[in-house]
Formats: structure tokens, sequence, C-alpha cells
């Protein structure tokens, strides 16, 4: 079933939009939180709130079953009773979606993580695009899903990035502070030029300067989709070979230049700092010396 969000409906939550058409608010949640239902192609919680204008996918088929653990290469880079921060390769989804069954991050974790309103997306507290790399925290029960979740609402979850972008930015740092949203002509994009725009923070300071490109280290202070990449697209300076907002294929890269490379946060258990870091994976490390060559 497809269905489209007139304007009318803007501000509403997701389950009681549904529950007109699909005869009940429960019916409407239960197909929610399997997963079976797609806000634009991305599944969202009950709670979500419309903006008009979006269509929604509902997959009346059998509830999915549990997620079964799978073999996907997944490092984990740091472990306790409470919680993982797993380092993804790229080519990983972070759960189940449309087009993505299987193989997918959650489903490598299946027995390891918890928590959270969602069963096919058990323990994760913050995703990653496919074709990002790098590190992730995941819950292992309800009560650390909830205060890492509260910790990342609260910003004190610390994430920065290593991003080799195209040109060089007028200053050494800066802040890019634009409301994202998803663009008024590409529904796939996310942009500064959208009608549902939602505050967007990115902090970025100058790492390497190559001769014709720069890799940054980027923070983010809010987690909107596709922020970094739309966010540097916008001042002119896009991920190099990102294929939605840059130029594919820019030293020899299959994907874009953006690796999750640090987080840094207090244990929600305990209060320890807990500081994990990752290196550049060997693609994007031959794409960087690549950038470095002479022109």
């Amino acid at each position: 079933m497809e269905l489209p969000v007139p304007p009318e409906a803007a501000g509403e939550r997701l389950d009681v939009f549904l529950s007109g058409p699909l005869g009940s608010r429960s019916s409407a949640q239960r197909l929610i939180d399997a997963g079976q239902v797609r806000v634009d192609g991305e599944p969202r919680p009950k709670r979500h709130r419309l903006a008009g204008g979006e269509r929604i996918e509902v997959d009346e088929a059998e509830t999915r079953p549990e997620p079964e653990a799978e073999p996907v290469p997944v490092r984990v880079a740091y472990e306790d009773d409470a919680l993982l921060v797993v380092d993804k390769p790229a080519g990983v989804v972070v759960h189940p979606a449309r087009g993505h069954r299987t193989g997918t991050l959650v489903q490598a974790l299946a027995g390891r993580a918890q928590g959270g309103e969602d069963p096919w997306r058990a323990g994760i507290v913050h995703r990653l695009d496919r074709d990002t790399s790098g590190l992730l925290v995941v819950a292992k029960s309800d009560e650390v899903h909830r205060r890492l979740k509260a910790m990342l609402q609260a910003r004190a979850i610390e994430r920065e990035y290593l991003t080799l972008v195209e040109g060089r930015p007028p200053a050494r740092s800066g802040t890019i502070d634009a409301p994202l949203g998803r663009d008024r002509r590409d529904r796939l994009r996310m942009s500064v030029e959208t009608d549902t725009p939602r505050t967007a923070v990115t902090h970025f300071e100058v790492e390497r300067a190559l001769p014709a490109a720069t890799l940054l280290r980027v923070r983010l202070e809010t987690g909107r989709t596709h922020q970094i990449r739309a966010h540097l697209q916008a001042i002119g300076h896009p991920v190099a070979g990102d294929p939605q907002y840059g130029r594919p294929g820019l030293y020899g890269l299959a994907r874009q230049f953006l690796h999750a490379s640090r987080l840094s946060f207090d244990h929600p258990a305990g209060g320890a700092r807990i500081d994990v870091r990752s290196q550049l994976p060997p693609d994007l490390a031959a794409a960087l010396a690549r950038a470095a060559e002479p022109s």
C-alpha cells in the first residue's frame, strides 16, 4: 500500500495518520514496530511527526521474524556488559530496510544487542550510511539504550569523522549552521533548499591540506540524515567520491570518503570516559595517498 501525505496532515503522528487506512491505531503500531512502514523510503518510529508531502509505503504481509545472526564482517572496537562500540565497514547497512533485508549490522549482532522500541533494530542508538565506515555505539539493554539516546539528544556523545573534500575551505576551522530537510526537487537528497527544515550544526577543522583537496576532521552537533555530506556540498566543498552530493570515482573511490573515526562519551552505567578511535580503512587511505600526489 502506498499513501501520499496531504499538506493538512503536517504535524500528525505516523501511527495516528495510519489508523484510518489500516483500520485501527493498534494495527498501525504493529506494522510500524515490525519495520513494515516506510516514510520516503525510510523506516520511522510510531511517534514520528509527518511534515506533509511524504509518501508512505506499508507492507501488509506477515510480520517479519526477529533477525538472526549473519556472518557480516564487523570489528568490535570496545565491549563490556552494557554496550559495544563496533567498527562498521563500508557496504554494510545498519538495520533491515527495503532492498536490504539481510546482511545488516543488526543481524550480525543478534543475541548481543538489545534495547529500543523497534525489535528489528535492537540496540541501535545512531546510524551510519551504508557506504560510510566507522564507529557506532550499540546498547545491550533497554535501560542502557534509553540512557545513550538521552545522551545523544543532549549532545553528550562526541562523534568525529574524517572526510576528504574537494577544494579548500576559506578558513582552517568553522561551523556550518544550516537547517536541513528533504530537497525540494530530489526527495532522495537532503538539502538546505527544503520545505521541511530541521536544525543541523556541523563543526570542521582542517587536518591536512592537499593539492586539490582537504582532509577535514568533522564533529557533529546534531545528527540529521546525510548531514555532513549535505552541509559540505552546500558550502561548495563536497565529499570526495560522493555519488549523490559530489563527483563519484574521484581519486579512485568507489564510495564517499567519510569515516566515523572517533566516539567519546561518559559510560551510561559507570561514568568512566570511553574514548574509541578507528583508523582509515585501506580504500580511503589509498585515496588519500592519491590526493596527496603533486598535480
